[in-house]
């Protein structure tokens, strides 16, 4: 698994399963990208989204030394859908580029390969922003909940489990399984917030919250998250595989579609543009968690008018209105086509 570092300033930096270091550098008339112990590669830049190889390319440098360069076009440029690098790189190597997903087409041109990468491909490659192991790497084998058929979920993470610099905020965003214990008195103090008890209705003193905690931990089909600007807790995420919940009769619910349920804490991440960056980041890690999830619903309640809407501006699709014991909702859900394809195109 490849890592990426974000980082606030140029350059963007990603490890190598083998522990090298490779940094790629962007100008707006060239750019390196340079692999520890393993050559540099430098390029031209005619358009914010078109680079040319103007010295010898290493064919000792690994197919994933890209991501770095590709990271610095998609994420700081959110309006760039294509990016196209024409490099000297031999076939096979093109081959394993594109069995990789790192680029989509190659074809040849003047001065070598000229290579297609695409947002929606970038964002999709899970060992850039997961941490630890991902739910998707768990076999496949089915289990009976009730009279749910379902597969057999995955142990619960522990720690975090993704984390993503946002330049736009000079901020790490991160998402980790919650500490019961560690966590109790802020999401106590959560709960017992009017704007957030008006539709949790959970508010209670800490034991009533530990009890609530455990009651999910103790359920395979839920986990408990927090989500964190700089490591500084200012959300909480409850996800859920669908196929085992209350809303599955309301639907035609597939093997890995996930729910989500959430509250902000901290006030101060709710500003529009902010909460549309950490709202789509949610969504990011749960596709990429499982790349056979190909839906994300949601089920507020039916009065929650602008969050409705808002999620509809995100790409979710308004499916019915139905009663739980405890509400009336609206079903909602995203579809990950829809989530990596533009006019979105990931979470950026």
């Amino acid at each position: 698994m490849v890592s990426l570092q974000d980082e606030t300033v140029v350059p963007f930096a990603l490890v190598l399963p083998d522990g090298r270091r490779v940094v790629a550098e962007l100008d707006d008339e060239s750019a390196r990208v340079i692999v520890e112990g393993g050559g540099t590669l430098t390029l031209a830049r005619s358009e914010p989204h078109i680079l040319r190889a103007v010295d010898g390319f290493e064919v000792a440098m690994p197919v994933e030394a890209l991501l770095p360069l590709l990271a610095h076009l998609f994420a700081r440029r959110p309006k760039i859908e294509v990016a196209q690098l024409t490099l000297p790189a031999s076939e096979d190597w093109v081959r394993e580029a594109i069995r990789g997903g790192i680029v989509q087409l190659a074809e040849l041109g003047e001065g070598g390969l000229r290579l297609t990468a695409h947002r929606g491909a970038f964002w999709q490659h899970p060992g850039l922003w997961l941490k630890g192991r991902a739910s998707g790497q768990t076999p496949l084998a089915y289990a009976m909940s009730g009279d749910k058929r379902h597969p057999k979920r995955p142990p619960k993470p522990v720690g975090e489990v993704y984390r993503r610099h946002m330049p736009r905020f000079k901020a790490d965003f991160s998402i980790r399984a919650i500490d019961i214990e560690g966590d109790l008195a802020t999401f106590n103090h959560w709960m017992n917030l009017d704007s957030v008890a008006e539709f949790w209705n959970e508010r209670g003193d800490l034991d009533q919250h530990r009890a609530y905690l455990k009651t999910v931990e103790a359920d395979p089909h839920m986990i408990s998250f927090v989500g964190c600007f700089d490591d500084a807790p200012f959300a909480y995420f409850e996800m859920y595989w669908a196929k085992e919940d209350r809303v599955s009769p309301f639907f035609d619910v597939q093997d890995y579609d996930r729910g989500l349920h959430l509250l902000v804490g901290d006030s101060r991440h709710q500003g529009p543009g902010k909460v549309e960056a950490w709202f789509r980041a949610v969504l990011h890690y749960m596709f990429l968690d499982d790349p056979r999830t190909q839906r994300v619903i949601g089920d507020p309640r039916i009065d929650h008018v602008r969050w409705i809407e808002y999620m509809q501006k995100q790409g979710f699709v308004r499916l019915k209105e139905f009663d739980l014991p405890h509400k009336r909702s609206e079903l909602i859900f995203i579809e990950r086509e829809t989530f990596f394809g533009p006019p979105h195109s990931g979470p950026a």
